[in-house]
């Protein structure tokens, strides 16, 4: 397949990395709203200007969106809905529903197929919980995300002005994932987890930052988060790497007097976070080709994808 990659951040070089290591796939081309003359592909592909991409229409197979979620992705998704198949990894679990419908109504309008909030989640856990719950309609459900680093709210916290760098991390409480396994009633987002931010600012602007933080809605708003301001230095130094784990722990009863205790698990840990989403992203990149060949147009999440389409021709049978 011929990729194209919208953004070149963390995700957008994972992608170009991910792509370049296959002998089937290439990058037709990277886009970016940066100086093309400052950015340089991975795999050797050329730099264009974000503002050129419709010209590629008909040159692309699959486009990448690896823009933040936090505002830019809801306005990219739809512009190239329009002219090209797309893969994208939202990740703002409260709007993947309107996100869906937004770009759904232009892939419908011009004939492509997108599949949305490809990551690992939502994404891989959210087929996991759905095949959770499917089993255990009554059973006790719990995602625990981190310790980790979460790409859109470290970049919901740049886009605050006066942020010069921002890392956000996640924190599972560890009460409340014992209480899990002991088989607790489901939890709220804000009882199992902490956030904890470092961001590099001015002084004067520390107090407006943290406030803006804290208020965050769908990222910080409602949860226990400490917000640190540190050095450049410090900063570098400390805080470089994309490390993130997570995990889904069902709990429920079987038997006639509730005396079996069943427990499902998935879980996965990190030492890159954006180039595991890149994975994820090109897993779901081959189910939207396939797709759009079969005559399918629309937007998808991963919970409408059958698992045979996101494998190599031929491999799906070896895993029955």
């Amino acid at each position: 397949m011929k990729f194209g990659i919208f953004g070149y951040g963390n995700l957008g070089r994972a992608l170009d990395l991910a792509v370049s290591e296959s002998r089937e796939d290439e990058v037709r081309a990277v886009f970016t709203r940066r100086d093309p003359q400052e950015v340089k592909s991975a795999g050797g592909a050329p730099v264009c200007p974000a503002e050129l991409v419709e010209e590629y229409a008909g040159e692309i197979d699959v486009m990448l969106l690896a823009t933040g979620s936090a505002s830019d992705a809801p306005r990219d998704a739809p512009r190239l809905a329009g002219s090209f198949h797309l893969v994208d990894s939202y990740d703002c679990h409260a709007k993947t529903g309107e996100h869906l419908r937004t770009v759904g109504d232009e892939a419908k309008r011009t004939g492509h197929v997108a599949i949305l909030s490809a990551g690992w989640d939502p994404g891989l856990f959210s087929v996991f919980r759905t095949l959770f719950h499917a089993v255990a309609p009554r059973g006790c459900h719990n995602t625990f995300w981190g310790r980790g680093v979460s790409q859109g709210h470290s970049e919901a916290v740049r886009r605050i002005p006066g942020v010069r760098y921002a890392k956000a991390y996640t924190l599972p409480d560890p009460v409340a994932k014992l209480s899990a396994y002991r088989g607790a009633a489901t939890l709220s987002d804000t009882e199992r987890h902490t956030r904890e931010c470092y961001i590099v600012a001015d002084e004067e602007d520390y107090a407006r930052i943290g406030e803006e933080v804290r208020a965050m809605p769908h990222y910080f708003a409602g949860y226990r988060t400490s917000v640190h301001f540190i050095s450049e230095e410090e900063f570098l130094r400390e805080h470089g790497k994309n490390p993130h784990a997570g995990s889904l722990i069902s709990v429920f009863r079987t038997g006639k007097y509730r005396e079996n205790r069943e427990e499902m698990t998935f879980s996965l840990t990190l030492d890159s976070n954006p180039e595991f989403t890149a994975a994820v992203m090109l897993a779901y990149a081959r189910a939207v080709w396939r797709m759009a060949r079969d005559g399918a147009v629309g937007a998808y999440s991963p919970l409408d994808i059958p698992p045979r389409l996101l494998l190599s021709a031929g491999e799906a049978d070896t895993y029955l």
